[in-house]
């Protein structure tokens, strides 16, 4: 936090040099195609209209706090004037930090049909800084129980290593958890 996001993005200007060529290509080499890493919680508290409502929020306040507190895999997440938000994270196991922009308002490449049992979303496609699509998520939320019921999913390039894909769900279930976690905080005890 206190190098702050410039200086983050200088620290890891080499790994990202290396790193970013590598996900192009394994993007293009797979041509639209997609493997999806699906991540389900159960929620015990809140409503999923709640939960995505405090994140796409905090997307569009730009509040990198609540971004950055969900993993330590998380360097820099940013929400730029053009509404897109810039990631710079340590996917699925990966040796090398990665950066991509997700557009919460574009779905049209996006691989994963919406469940229409999960009324709430927060989906987008996911772009490399020279914009050749590399991805996007698709998180889905529904009300179940006292709570509600999230199913978190990552499109990834097909041709990416199957284990990345794998390795990327404990990442997706503690990012998420912590986000909810810091949502309904208020409400806990």
């Amino acid at each position: 936090i206190a190098l702050g996001s410039n200086g983050i993005r200088q620290l890891l200007q080499h790994e990202l040099a290396m790193s970013q060529p590598v996900a192009n290509f394994v993007a293009r080499i797979s041509y639209g195609r997609r493997r999806f890493s699906v991540t389900e919680l159960l929620v015990d508290r809140g409503s999923a209209s709640e939960f995505v409502d405090w994140f796409l929020k905090r997307t569009e306040l730009n509040d990198e706090l609540a971004m950055l507190a969900a993993s330590p895999d998380h360097y820099v997440i940013q929400t730029n004037a053009n509404g897109a938000q810039e990631v710079i994270e340590t996917t699925g196991g990966s040796p090398l930090v990665g950066r991509f922009m997700i557009d919460y308002q574009d779905l049209s490449s996006l691989r994963s049909p919406p469940d229409p049992a999960y009324p709430y979303q927060a989906a987008g496609v996911a772009k490399a800084e020279n914009g050749l699509v590399i991805g996007g998520v698709r998180h889905q939320f529904r009300n179940e129980g006292l709570g509600f019921r999230a199913k978190l999913t990552v499109e990834f390039p097909t041709m990416i290593i199957p284990g990345a894909v794998s390795a990327h769900r404990w990442h997706l279930a503690s990012e998420f958890s912590n986000w909810i976690e810091a949502a309904f905080a208020p409400l806990s005890d």
